[in-house]
Formats: structure tokens, sequence, C-alpha cells
């Protein structure tokens, strides 16, 4: 198989990343991969944040897989810094290659490189697969997450 990149993402690589974010049952109904402007302002707003890290994984030369590491400094568990990884998202042609182990492996590892303390994550309680995904890879269901859409 092809070497696998994991470096930050441009702009270029939004039509991938997006493409990626609508294809599973939840982001079909809140993603819109035909009007990237929405995007390419977050993108924007992402890109220009210190504390933002959106990755792209590239092999052969194409976005297979994505995430986004956000490092919080805190005061909490003695002034901890954590980060969070949102977003993963893995093509289809790539699942089940051991693509998304490496991806969150990586991230961990930035995390540490970051002088974070702790990695959390979020993942929507139907998404089954990824929580025995998730646990297989260390992280611990410890909390109960709560979203308000406004």
């Amino acid at each position: 198989m092809n070497e696998l990149t994991i470096r930050r993402a441009t702009e270029t690589d939004l039509p991938a990343i997006v493409a990626m974010l609508a294809d599973d049952p939840l982001g079909a109904t809140r993603e819109s991969p035909d009007d990237l402007a929405p995007y390419l302002a977050a993108f924007a707003r992402i890109d220009g944040d210190p504390h933002q890290h959106l990755v792209a994984a590239e092999r052969a030369g194409r976005t297979v897989g994505t995430l986004q590491l956000t490092v919080v400094p805190g005061l909490s568990r003695k002034g901890s810094t954590r980060t969070i990884i949102e977003g993963v998202r893995i093509h289809a042609d790539e699942r089940g290659t051991g693509l998304g182990t490496e991806l969150i492996e990586w991230a961990i590892e930035r995390a540490r490189e970051l002088g974070a303390d702790l990695v959390q994550l979020t993942s929507d309680a139907t998404r089954t697969d990824a929580h025995r995904f998730y646990e297989r890879l260390g992280f611990v269901p410890s909390h109960l997450g709560f979203k308000l859409q406004l």
C-alpha cells in the first residue's frame, strides 16, 4: 500500500474533506458538499487560529482521511491543557485498512507534542462501531456529553 502522509489541511483539501463529512447517515443530513462557501469561511477561521490543527491524511496524492485537533488550555486538573479530537473521517475506500488507527495515534502523539495532558473526543450516541474503535485505542467512556443547537 502507498505511504500515508498526515499534514496540515489546505484549502484544496476542502472538497474531499466535505465529501467525507457528508458520507454517512448523520453527515448526509447536515453537510452540503455542493456549496463550499460556508466551509471556506470556516477553514479561514480554523487556519488562522494557532490552537486549531485541521489535518488531511493523504495517500497517493489523494485526501483519504481528516480530523481536527483543538488545543484547550484550562484551569481544571491543576491547569492542564487538553486536546479535543473532532470531525474524524475516513474515505469509504480506506475504511478497515488501519488508517483510522494510524490517524488517531498520530493525533495522540501530536497532542503530547503540543503539551496536552489529556485527549478527549465525543462520538454520536448512534455510532456504536466508532465507540468500540475508540475503546480499543484506550479511550474510556467516562463522561456523558450534552449539546445545545443554537
